[in-house]
C-alpha cells in the first residue's frame, strides 16, 4: 500500500513539474548578451565580435514567444538607461551580426506584437 501511495504521490509531482511554464530570459541575462554593443549602439561603425555573440546567444536563449517578449522589454528597459542610443544602429545590429532576429532593438517597440 506504500508503494502505490508513493507512486502516486510521485507521479502528482511529475505532472506539475511538467505544467509549470518555462522561466523566460531574465533582464540580467539581456543585458550581459547586449553589454559588448553598447559602443556600437552609441557610436555606430561595426559592431564587435562581443556584440555579435551576445546577439547570437540572447537569439538563441529566446525560442519561446513568452521569451522574446520578456527579453524585448528587457531591452527597452536597457535602452532607456542610455539616452544617446542611435535607432538606426539599434534596427541595423542583427543584419550587421549576420542573424535574423526577433526581437528589434528599439526603445520604441510594442513587446507585445512579437511572436
Amino acid at each position: 500500500m506504500k508503494g502505490v501511495i508513493i507512486s502516486v504521490l510521485v507521479m502528482v509531482a511529475m505532472v506539475q513539474f511538467m505544467a509549470e511554464p518555462t522561466v523566460a530570459v531574465t533582464c540580467g541575462q539581456v543585458d550581459s548578451y547586449l553589454a559588448g554593443c553598447v559602443p556600437f549602439l552609441t557610436a555606430g561603425g561595426s559592431p564587435s565580435t562581443a556584440c555579435c555573440n551576445g546577439v547570437k546567444s540572447l537569439e538563441a536563449n529566446t525560442p519561446t514567444t513568452a521569451d522574446r517578449r520578456a527579453a524585448c522589454d528587457c531591452v527597452k528597459a536597457a535602452a532607456a538607461r542610455y539616452p544617446n542610443i542611435k535607432e538606426d544602429a539599434a534596427a541595423s545590429l542583427p543584419q550587421k551580426c549576420g542573424i535574423a532576429m526577433n526581437i528589434p532593438i528599439s526603445k520604441n517597440t510594442n513587446c507585445q506584437n512579437i511572436n
